[in-house]
């Protein structure tokens, strides 16, 4: 089992405030067990929406309504506020999940919390014993995904920020170790990778976060994102299948006991066959992972973080307010799904970026 870089020793004072806080959140969490999951659930996505229609929310609700007009054009402005505040409830729910899931995923437990979908093609390689590089995004509930997968005996490593309060980090680290899912801090993960994919371990990402103005920007939602370069690399040099997926939160029967239902759905299995003979191998590999996280979110976009800022940090060419680089259109152009009208939409968007960027003389968007 891998482990985080050491952190810094705690002072007596702020060892004292970090567990009382943890106490305090244990007593809070078993209040959760308490009622029946439905009952949890119900009281989370009431919780989630009143929290998304606070006063201090507004800005954050106006720039994710923006980024749906975006993503999904035709939705019509109503619907796309309704949609955001459905992405409060869905955080929430989360949350809610997060504390409940032990008790209703077990072995004996979860044929009636989790549906498989058609997932045959990637159990030949999730069995291989070779290195396997899994990837979801801020879709559904990516803690369920990899929590089953590890209780159904798939042990994997997965990238985590740890958390602040260190007693509570300590805690989710025992409870996700227990069914084989190993946590690996962000920050020194790219040191363990490596060696971990060496000798026949798999790693897991949550991969639509921004990478930062040094990313590698392809496609999303017509509309260039910055994304993690890691993840090709580590796909290239070990020529590990990369495998995109995701849990969706179904809608449970009246009588269904455990209140929440997941199904498993698999967006996109590719590997060394697929880009071998690609121009740029890492952009291939980089945006089709996208695409198919794209996928995964246009089929529940009520179960995404459209808060989060998909699109902050911008290419080079847009922050320097210079028209679009020619080689960016061939990598584009030989992406083997992508259409010249998909491209000329891709253009004409970034054009407009560029020029909100000069004229608000900022280098991010909202």
């Amino acid at each position: 089992m891998s482990h985080s870089p050491a952190m810094a020793p705690q002072r007596p004072l702020e060892m004292i405030t970090q567990q009382s806080l943890y106490a305090l959140l244990r007593v809070s969490l078993s209040v959760a067990h308490l009622p029946s999951p439905p009952t949890v659930m119900r009281v989370a996505r009431r919780v989630g929406r009143t929290f998304g229609m606070m006063p201090f929310n507004r800005r954050r609700v106006a720039n994710a309504t923006e980024r749906i007009g975006v993503a999904l054009p035709d939705l019509p402005a109503a619907k796309r506020r309704s949609l955001v505040l459905n992405s409060y409830e869905h955080l929430a729910t989360l949350a809610a999940e997060l504390t409940i899931a032990p008790r209703l995923i077990t072995e004996d437990t979860w044929p009636e919390v989790v549906e498989l979908g058609d997932i045959a093609p990637a159990m030949r390689p999730l069995l291989s014993g070779r290195p396997l590089i899994l990837l979801t995004g801020h879709c559904g509930n990516w803690e369920i995904l990899g929590y089953t997968l590890a209780m159904l005996g798939y042990r994997m490593h997965v990238l985590y920020r740890p958390l602040d309060l260190r007693p509570a980090d300590q805690w989710v680290r025992q409870t996700r170790s227990r069914r084989g899912l190993i946590l690996l801090d962000k920050f020194g993960a790219m040191h363990e990778l490596p060696k971990l994919l060496a000798q026949g371990e798999s790693a897991g990402f949550v991969a639509d976060q921004n990478a930062g103005d040094r990313g590698l920007h392809v496609p999303y939602f017509n509309r260039l994102a910055s994304t993690y370069k890691s993840i090709a690399l580590l796909a290239m040099q070990f020529e590990a299948p990369v495998l995109v997926g995701m849990a969706r939160r179904l809608p449970p029967s009246p009588d269904h006991k455990a209140g929440v239902k997941y199904r498993i759905e698999l967006a996109d299995l590719f590997g060394p066959d697929d880009w071998a003979d690609q121009p740029d191998p890492m952009f291939y590999i980089t945006a089709r992972y996208r695409r198919a996280i794209e996928t995964m979110v246009r089929s529940a976009p009520e179960q995404y973080l459209w808060m989060h800022r998909i699109w902050k940090s911008r290419p080079r060419h847009e922050r320097l307010n210079k028209p679009f680089p020619e080689p960016l259109k061939d990598k584009l152009r030989a992406l083997p799904w992508m259409t010249e009208q998909e491209l000329e939409a891709l253009v004409e968007r970034s054009d407009r970026d560029r020029a909100y960027l000069a004229e608000k003389g900022v280098e991010q968007l909202p």
